[in-house]
């Protein structure tokens, strides 16, 4: 028997789009000597003082949209480098110092458990 018309597979025309791949090449910010603390966020959030005073705050453009991210980096050539590496020329609008009050050497430092004393 013939089989119904319904039964057929259904094809399209139309072709589905193709996985968009990023466009950013993969940069890893440790080949840089860096270390970002907050991506993409607001000034609200990167004005913390829990932060270290080394930290940066550096404002890039991508697709007309302008980020902000708070990174650390022993040299701001070095940061600089990999934003421009990443994202481009003409991305990085300005590299300010961060708000952060905690020395570099104690940020992210936890106190060892204390022991019981013995009686």
């Amino acid at each position: 028997m013939a089989s119904q018309l319904g039964d057929a597979p259904k094809t399209s025309s139309i072709k589905q789009p193709e996985e968009v791949k990023d466009m950013t090449p993969n940069i890893s910010p440790p080949e840089y000597g860096c270390e970002i603390l907050l991506e993409k966020t607001t000034i609200e959030a990167a004005n913390d003082k829990s932060f270290p005073n080394d930290a940066r705050l550096v404002w890039y453009v991508v697709d007309n949209v302008e980020y902000v991210d708070l990174t650390r980096c022993a040299k701001t050539v070095k940061l600089f480098d990999m934003y421009y590496d990443k994202y481009g020329p003409g991305s990085i609008k300005k590299i300010d110092f961060g708000y952060g009050s905690v020395s570099p050497k104690l940020w992210g430092y936890k106190a060892p458990a204390e022991k019981k004393k013995r009686k």
